[in-house]
Formats: C-alpha cells, sequence, structure tokens
C-alpha cells in the first residue's frame, strides 16, 4: 500500500471520531443523555417529576414522594436541596362542589 492510502484512512478516522466527539457533546448539552422523568407506577411512591440541566455539570431534579415534592440541585461537589417541601395543590375537593352545585339559569337578553 501507498503512504497515500494510509494518510487517507487516518484522515477519514479523524473525522468519523470527531463527529462521534460533537454528537456526544450535542447530546450532552442539549439534555438528551439526561434522566427522563419517570412514570408513576402503581404502588410506587418516589418518581422523577422533572429534570432540567442546568450547566454540564449541574442538573436540577424535581423529585416527588407522597404528593409532596422536593427541588434538588445535583452537582459534582455536592448535592443541595433547594426547597422541600413543594406541596402540589389538590383541586379535587373544587372540582367536586363545582360538579355538585347546581346550574344557574342564563339570564335572558
Amino acid at each position: 500500500m501507498e503512504v497515500g492510502t494510509y494518510f487517507r484512512f487516518l484522515l477519514a478516522l479523524i473525522f468519523v471520531l470527531g463527529l462521534i466527539g460533537l454528537l456526544a457533546w450535542t447530546a450532552r448539552r442539549y439534555g438528551l443523555g439526561a434522566m427522563t422523568s419517570s412514570r408513576r407506577a402503581s404502588g410506587k411512591r418516589l418518581s422523577i417529576s422533572e429534570v432540567m440541566q442546568v450547566d454540564g455539570r449541574r442538573r436540577l431534579v424535581l423529585f416527588r414522594r407522597d404528593n409532596v415534592e422536593h427541588l434538588v440541585l445535583l452537582g459534582i461537589n455536592g448535592d443541595v436541596v433547594i426547597e422541600s417541601p413543594i406541596a402540589t395543590p389538590d383541586f379535587s375537593e373544587d372540582v367536586r362542589s363545582a360538579i355538585a352545585a347546581p346550574a344557574k339559569p342564563e339570564p335572558k337578553a
């Protein structure tokens, strides 16, 4: 084989490795490789409601435990609880009272 063939092979290898590195960097930058929100399975008390990438080293995670949410900042230097507990509003009583209320007649014009 000629030297030119080896040189083309080396350039193609560097190009492909660069594309792989660029794709990995893009996936991490835009959170494609981050944790995803889990679906609440029956009987499970703990779930992850939402994850947001702050930068390359830190992310905010919203945990849900027994209808109470906890906001935690995860990073390489340690984890910090930002807000706990975050009470989720329960509108079930409002919905029941709205359904039970009799319909008001509309005024005639």
